[in-house]
């Protein structure tokens, strides 16, 4: 028990030392890479699946790949590759770019989930039971 609190010290005090005297905007533009990575694949997926009965498998995973592709490779052509900063689409740093990886999740989710079968009729039943509050309309709770 007694080391387990001398590792939770040290550990405390190594996380205010580089709190208080960051190492540079690597940590930062690092965490920025990930929110936007998340928010082109994840977000919209998620989102959709929630709020759309018409998502589905193919739409989800066309929708994912193509915002996570864009936006890694945006992120890698401007971080690691040639590109400058002029050539930034519409002034977007590397940092924001997920923003635009998450539309394009979107449209082509939406676009390919048009264009493919629905989802069996129990998700879209599930998704529909999603948005009923639980208890709702149960009068024994009155």
């Amino acid at each position: 028990m007694r080391y387990a609190r001398f590792a939770s010290f040290v550990a405390l005090a190594v996380a205010v030392y580089f709190g208080i005297n960051p190492p540079s905007q690597f940590i930062a533009k690092t965490v920025a890479f990930a929110f936007g990575l998340a928010a082109s694949s994840f977000f919209p997926t998620l989102l959709m699946g929630i709020f759309s009965k018409r998502m589905n498998r193919a739409g989800a995973i066309s929708g994912m790949l193509s915002g996570i592709l864009f936006t890694f490779g945006y992120i890698t052509y401007f971080q690691f590759l040639d590109g400058t900063p002029d050539q930034y689409f519409l002034g977007i740093t590397p940092e924001g770019i997920g923003f635009v990886g998450m539309l394009i999740n979107f449209a082509v989710a939406f676009v390919v989930s048009s264009f493919t079968p629905e989802p069996p009729q129990e998700v879209q039943d599930m998704v529909e039971q999603i948005h009923i509050p639980s208890g709702a309309g149960d009068a024994s709770h009155h």
